[in-house]
């Protein structure tokens, strides 16, 4: 007992400090697990946004090239079929990775606004098809003002237009189609005279919002098309606020076919519009939401990074996001072109760090289990060692004892038996 009591005393002692220690550490786990993934979003949203703003750089490089190539059909042709980047694709139902032109339109415009070379979608463009762009009503897109732009400019510096594209609304989006459109750049082109022209590039916008629409923030991996439902998407936000890449494409910024800018929805004007299914959104409209999410444009716009939980469709959300520090006339600084947005479902985080906790406490007892188990076989091992002990010292003083003793012990015994 001596041995006994102090050890069992002792193993509750330590299995209560591990059941203890267990409890400390599944909390911290919990914590730090929530701080480090927010941090990792956060440095992923931040690396994207560089990679946005050297893509962006790059289109500036591209375009200036055009100026010194011959100014002919074949070399614009030839640049076009030779700027391409990997994009994937989803047709017929099956997904695959392909090459894609960088840009849809290449043209030259003399200094009246007159398209005098144009290749669209890889092809030329017959001079009977040329138009005068310097009437936006006759750009693509019925509203773009490039050549009014780039016209300002000095040697060597470029127009980066919003991106720009016909709007798909939810009914379409749910039956297929995805938005397409385009980033205009342009700059202007000098002669002996002064003023000669404009050079117009249209940047394919997909290249863009493959940026976003292929990554889950907590996945290290990248998907074919991230799915909004989960709450686990990037996306991207221009300068003025409004989406111009999201794995909805309903709420990307586009225009009717008149040219004109689908509205984006208000605290007035959102059941209206989302019955329409045209839910473009503005951020800094957004307020009446939660008033957290044009905060974040706002903190976005002088150039911060950071992270922020807001409401959303009902849903508790965790947002990591950095500016994307690409700087034009059109994207001055600090804020630049505008910013990346790593959205997170708040439940993912508590789901991943319930998960963790339960493998903490499994492991403590387990612990508690094991030491159980050893402590019962150390107590059966102690009395059988003492049983064993006893006996023999029982048989050691047996065999100790002298015969005439052992005989007056019977003598005694009988004279004991007769009284």
């Amino acid at each position: 007992l001596l041995i006994v009591i102090p050890l069992s005393l002792m193993a509750v002692l330590i299995a209560n400090g591990i059941f203890k220690l267990g409890d400390t550490a599944r909390e911290r786990a919990i914590t730090v697990l929530d701080q480090k993934s927010q941090e990792e979003i956060k440095i992923r949203a931040e690396n994207i946004a560089e990679d946005v703003a050297d893509f962006l750089r790059e289109r500036e490089k591209d375009l200036l090239l055009t100026t010194i190539i011959p100014p002919t059909e074949k070399a614009f042709q030839d640049f076009i079929s030779k700027s391409k980047k990997a994009l994937w694709i989803k047709k017929d139902g099956n997904i695959f990775q392909v090459m894609e032109p960088l840009y849809t339109e290449l043209a030259l415009i003399d200094k009246a606004g007159n398209e005098t070379i144009k290749i669209e979608d890889g092809r030329i463009v017959p001079q009977n098809k040329l138009v005068n762009v310097s009437n936006p009503a006759n750009t693509t897109y019925k509203s773009e003002d490039y050549f009014a732009q780039a016209k300002q400019l000095n040697k060597g510096e470029v127009y980066l237009s919003h991106v720009t594209g016909w709007y798909v609304n939810k009914s379409e989006f749910s039956s297929g189609k995805r938005f397409q459109g385009v980033m205009r750049l342009a700059t202007p082109v000098f002669d002996q005279q002064g003023f000669a022209g404009v050079i117009s590039l249209a940047l394919d916008v997909r290249h863009l919002a493959k940026f976003t629409d292929n990554v889950v923030p907590t996945q290290s991996g990248y998907v074919v098309e991230s799915d909004a439902s989960t709450g686990n998407y990037a996306y991207m936000v221009d300068n003025r606020g409004l989406i111009i890449s999201h794995p909805s494409d309903f709420h990307i910024a586009g225009l009717y076919k008149d040219g004109s800018a689908v509205p984006s929805l208000t605290e007035k004007t959102q059941e209206a519009m989302t019955q329409k299914g045209e839910e473009v959104l503005n951020l800094n409209l957004l307020g009446f939401m939660d008033p957290t999410l044009p905060e974040i444009t706002k903190e976005a716009a002088v150039g911060k990074a950071g992270m922020k939980t807001y409401k959303f469709a009902g849903h508790t959300k965790f947002v990591a996001y950095a500016p994307i520090k690409y700087y034009s006339q059109n994207y001055p600084k600090p804020g630049g072109f505008g910013w990346i947005g790593m959205g997170v479902d708040v439940g993912l985080f508590s789901e991943l760090a319930a998960s963790t906790g339960k493998k903490i406490q499994e492991e403590a007892e387990s612990w508690i289990t094991t030491i159980t188990v050893i402590i019962i076989i150390s107590v059966l091992l102690l009395f059988l060692i003492v049983a064993i002990l006893a006996r023999g010292i029982g048989r050691s003083i047996s065999a100790e004892v002298p015969e005439d003793a052992k005989e007056a012990a019977r003598y005694y015994d009988d004279d004991e038996d007769d009284d």
